[in-house]
């Protein structure tokens, strides 16, 4: 089954407040999981990177055979797809992990950059965990991806 995922990473100032959101469908567009988490003081790129983490880690735990990421971070999508040299330190640490993490997968995983509008569900999820300072799953009430 191939997979669809959503992440986003927000921060509230640079660093500040930080939240991650992934919502992760089937082709369908069936919710498989959806879920926000508070991470404390980030830097929006930080974020970004920890939610791809995070959601490489609910995927590996799919019946996946193809995994499309969806993220509206241009520089960690350029990044992974080795258009931009990583040259922040902290990223780089992020980088090697999540490049790790690929490689650990039993799938092939494509990453593609949205738009904001696009990536609208996960933000939210981001935002929210921000908000309540906890994490959310599947809130009510949010937009669907």
């Amino acid at each position: 089954m191939r997979i669809l995922a959503f992440t986003d990473g927000a921060s509230r100032g640079n660093p500040g407040e930080s939240g991650i959101g992934i919502h992760i469908t089937d082709e369908q567009g069936t919710t498989l999981v959806s879920v926000g988490k508070y991470i404390g003081q980030a830097t929006n790129n930080v974020a970004e990177y920890r939610a791809l983490l995070v959601c490489l880690g609910l995927a590996a735990d799919t019946p996946c055979t193809q995994l499309i990421v969806h993220s509206d971070s241009e520089l960690m999508v350029r990044q992974l797809n080795g258009l931009y040299r990583v040259k922040d330190a902290a990223l780089k640490r992020y980088f090697r992990q999540v490049s790790a993490k690929l490689a650990s997968l039993p799938f092939p995983v494509e990453i593609r950059h949205v738009t904001r509008e696009e990536n609208r569900f996960a933000d939210e999820l981001a935002n929210r965990a921000i908000n309540v300072k906890r994490d959310v799953i599947g809130v009510a009430g949010l937009h669907q991806a």
